[in-house]
């Protein structure tokens, strides 16, 4: 029997050195494609919270996903006897998209940022000491292990008087954006230091607030739509 239900992609990201591209549908269908025309896919079971967002680690190898309350990592190559990977939770606020810091430093750890309903971007690091030592203590709920989010340093600043629309992170350039459609703080362009420092943030303003965004390396600028 095929059950119909309508359902829509929330996030769609491209890992070229591992010739993959990660999917996330809303009601928690994540999906894998590869080169070689193998497809991995999981469904998460989810309680009442959507996927809003999702990206991929390129150090762990693991699937990044938040809803409006969870953090999913997903090991997309793990064997059905094992755990499928984490959730931690809870968090405090909706958590509305999600972007990886890719820096080539350190092959055992990799660094995401969030942002959420309340204007807050997070930083959140993660090791692969993090799943050894915290899997003693996490309880297993049905495909994912879960682990509390207060056993994680997870610094976070107020960037925003609105919704954090969109975050991304320049390699090029060393530095993250985020937008908003708060007419004050519309867009912040800075280095994730300021994230923990809490100096002075690049930011410029936009009636409305903008909605999107996207940096061009080749001609060197920044285009923002509101």
């Amino acid at each position: 029997t095929v059950v119909k239900r309508k359902d829509v992609i929330k996030g769609i990201v491209k890992v070229p050195l591992l010739h993959l591209t990660v999917t996330a549908s809303q009601r928690g269908v994540l999906t894998v494609f590869s080169k070689q025309c193998r497809v991995y896919v999981i469904y998460v079971q989810m309680d009442t919270a959507w996927i809003t967002g999702c990206d991929f680690l390129p150090n762990l190898k693991y699937v990044v996903a938040v809803t409006e309350s969870t953090i999913i990592l997903w090991d997309y190559k793990s064997k059905e006897s094992k755990s499928d990977g984490f959730v931690i939770k809870p968090m405090k606020n909706c958590l509305l998209c999600v972007c990886t810091v890719t820096v080539a430093d350190n092959l055992a750890k990799d660094t995401i940022l969030m942002g959420d309903d309340k204007g807050y971007v997070y930083l959140f690091t993660i090791t692969s000491d993090d799943f050894i030592m915290k899997q003693s203590k996490a309880e297993k709920e049905s495909q994912f292990k879960v682990l509390d989010s207060e056993s994680f340093d997870i610094p976070k600043r107020k960037l925003h008087d609105d919704w954090v629309g969109r975050i991304k992170y320049f390699s090029a350039l060393k530095r993250f954006g985020s937008c908003s459609t708060d007419s004050t703080n519309s867009f912040v362009l800075d280095d994730i230091k300021r994230l923990e420092d809490y100096l002075p943030v690049k930011e410029f303003s936009v009636p409305e607030g903008v909605n999107a965004f996207t940096y061009c390396g080749k001609a060197k600028v920044i285009v923002t739509g509101g």
